[in-house]
């Protein structure tokens, strides 16, 4: 998701990201929305990986 959202606003053709140039609050907002969904996706991820190594630890333990 924060992929297609970070090229969506790099090839904006409605000219909200831009204005003459400079990035406008459009852009920043998306570009947050991407940053947030990109770290939460990798904090979940990492948290998964812990969990499913604790229950494969565990499996070999019985």
């Amino acid at each position: 998701m924060w992929r297609t959202i970070v090229t969506n606003v790099d090839i904006d053709s409605l000219g909200l990201a831009f204005d003459d140039g400079h990035p406008t609050a459009y852009f920043f907002v998306h570009l947050t929305l991407a940053v947030v969904s990109f770290v939460l996706g990798t904090v979940v991820g990492g948290i998964g990986l812990r969990g499913l190594r604790a229950l494969s630890r565990t499996s070999r333990a019985s």
